[in-house]
């Protein structure tokens, strides 16, 4: 505002006699600490007036003074998407690259329609009914720059509420908590469908709907508008993306234009009122982009007693399996080549498939490495000398900005041609190898004769070798005939001091058809057998009829190969083996011989293994 004082170029007019001086005077101000003010015209002054005259633009001055700031206080209190959205950030982003579908946050904010609460307001007790609401923001980062990285916001209501098929929150029957009417029939705590079946989308303009965003765009028509009761604000980077959207949403933002780091996500929600929208929950998360493609590792080995200890056997293969976490299937249509150092002087290899295994043939520690890479074909784009392509286009290296990730064009190592990128990950872990059991079998079953006195249980003896290193503990597992449902387990320390042959001594309450687990373990290791076995009551009872099952076999298989091992025991006629033989032999051969031990008992005197005679466990 501006005000003006208009001098007189008309001095033929007489001074004015009413009080004040004349309008059309030109007034000058005194020197300092004079306390006078003159006035010059063609006529004369009344006494006094000239004082009084003076003091009306000296009180404007004043006031033009004090309006000014006011003026710009009111430009500068206009409410920009920053101010809501920043959740208290102190260093707003001020330099950034375009989102696509995004928004600069300096656009300005309806606060009339989406009031601004700080936290600790105390509105924020009564925005809902029932208790407050919570949000929870996730998102599947790290992305790998390039690939779209997605975000979810669930809603987490009071204890009872839900929301129900028409997107109105309700209380849920049966609940604990007392709702404040009968549960004969639902109670809702936000009926929004009332609110809005009297109306369509074209003139449902009553105070109970308002199809506008915050910075006043409209809301999207989806066929099911009428259960999107939210409104869901998310900010990064300086911009903003505005949705509707039920208890929860979910959205994918692309990193190409995103900074390599870590960065924030925050989101507002606010619900649909009576008057406007009301703010509900805020929520904000952290994610990351990266130039390097992100890999995950899991190794398994059979006989490996804690997966997670990085401790293996020796003369045991171990399986690697490498994840690449890329959620959004940027590299699906990549060339993926994987490099192993396994740091045991093998050298290196290189696989095309995500999986492999590599077996350590010495004790000690040692550092795997790999590398995995990654061709990405990319449209071409014709190279201007502005934008010369980023020296990490060669294959040994991937860009370390995110500015250097456009394409590059190169036809060195793609398959197909063409134009594409090379983006690298790296995986690197120390381990041991040590000493382990390498594998168990049970060589016989024998039941134990005993006298009508002493026949409360079915006792069974179980002889059991083993290869590796000497076992210090033995679990039996007794479980029903599908090997599903446990029955009782027994667990004791053995002791172990020259050869791996020992005989375990289990009671059976009943008889029946039980599957058994005999585990033989050492602090870094542990192998299994297992059996089908037959007991029959009695004191009088002979040699225990079992039938030994490969475990891995489907039950079709099962019984397919219970008929063949039928026909041979038919045919039968002894054929002596030696020890180093049948060790020798796998999968089913091995398990054919130990069948042979339980229904000929008599033969296995010819193994020498079983010259000494074990302890009972």
């Amino acid at each position: 505002m501006h005000l003006c004082l208009i001098p007189s170029h008309d001095e033929s007019r007489g001074p004015s006699f009413n009080g004040r001086a004349e309008r059309r005077g030109s007034f000058t101000l005194p020197p300092a600490g004079t306390g006078a003010v003159s006035a010059r015209s063609s006529g004369r002054t009344r006494p006094g007036s000239g004082t009084m005259g003076a003091a009306r633009p000296l009180a404007l001055l004043l006031l033009l003074l004090l309006l000014l700031p006011a003026q710009g206080l009111l430009y500068a209190a206009a409410t920009r998407f920053q101010d809501v959205l920043n959740h208290g950030s102190t260093s707003p982003v001020t330099s950034y690259k375009k989102l696509q579908g995004w928004s600069s946050d300096q656009n300005k904010w309806n606060e009339k329609l989406y009031p601004f609460w700080e936290e600790g307001d105390p509105r924020w007790k009564d925005c809902w009914k029932g208790g407050r609401v919570t949000a929870k923001l996730d998102s599947d980062s790290p992305a790998l720059v390039g690939s779209n990285v997605s975000f979810t916001v669930t809603l987490q209501f009071p204890k009872c509420q839900t929301e129900d098929n028409d997107g109105n929150i309700v209380y849920r029957r049966n609940c604990t908590r007392d709702p404040p009417a009968s549960m004969d029939q639902q109670v809702y705590v936000y009926n929004w469908t009332e609110w809005t079946d009297s109306c369509g989308w074209e003139n449902c303009t009553s105070n109970h709907s308002h199809h506008v965003f915050p910075d006043g765009r409209p809301f999207p028509h989806h066929p099911g508008w009428r259960r999107r009761n939210f409104v869901y604000v998310f900010h990064t980077f300086g911009q903003y993306y505005q949705t509707t959207g039920r208890s929860s949403a979910k959205f994918s933002v692309n990193t190409a234009n995103i900074t390599l780091g870590e960065h924030g996500m925050a989101v507002s929600i606010y619900r649909r009122g009576h008057s406007g929208f009301v703010p509900v929950a805020r929520a904000k998360t952290t994610y990351s982009v990266t130039d390097k493609i992100p890999v995950i590792v899991s190794m398994f080995q059979k006989h490996d007693r804690n997966i997670s200890d990085s401790i293996f056997i020796k003369d045991s293969p171990i399986t690697f399996d490498v994840k690449i976490h890329d959620p959004s299937y940027y590299l699906n249509n990549s060339a993926i080549s994987y490099k192993w150092n396994f740091g045991d002087g093998s050298g290196l290899f290189v696989a095309s498939g995500s999986s492999t295994s590599h077996t350590y043939t010495l004790q000690g520690n040692f550092t795997l490495n790999l590398t995995v890479q990654a061709i990405i074909p990319v449209p071409c784009r014709p190279v201007t000398p502005t934008a010369p392509p980023p020296t990490s286009a060669a294959p040994t290296g991937a860009s370390s900005d995110s500015d250097s990730s456009p394409t590059v064009e190169s036809v060195q190592d793609n398959p197909d041609g063409g134009c594409h990128i090379y983006r690298n990950g790296y995986y690197g872990s120390s381990i041991a190898v040590v000493e382990g059991i390498l594998e168990v079998n049970i060589i016989q079953m024998t039941s134990i004769q005993m006298t009508e006195s002493q026949a409360e249980n079915s006792l069974v003896d179980f002889v059991v070798t083993c290869q590796g290193s000497l076992p210090t503990d033995v679990c039996t597992v007794v479980s029903d005939p599908t090997c599903q449902v446990s029955k009782s387990m027994v667990c004791d320390p053995i002791d172990v001091t020259d050869e791996c042959l020992l005989t375990i001594r289990r009671a059976f309450e009943e008889p029946g058809t039980y599957c058994i687990n005999i585990t033989l373990g050492d602090d870094t290791s542990q192998a299994l057998a297992s059996a089908l076995i037959s007991v029959n009551g009695g004191a009088s009872s002979g040699t225990t009829a079992g039938v030994f099952i490969f475990l891995g076999l489907l039950a079709v298989f099962a019984t397919i190969g219970a008929f063949v091992l039928y026909k041979r025991y038919k045919q039968y006629k002894p054929i002596e083996r030696s020890a180093e033989q049948t060790q020798k032999q796998e999968g089913f051969t091995a398990y054919f011989s130990t069948f042979k031990a339980v229904f000929f008992p008599n033969s296995t005197e010819r193994n020498p293994l079983l010259k000494s005679k074990p302890g009972i466990v």
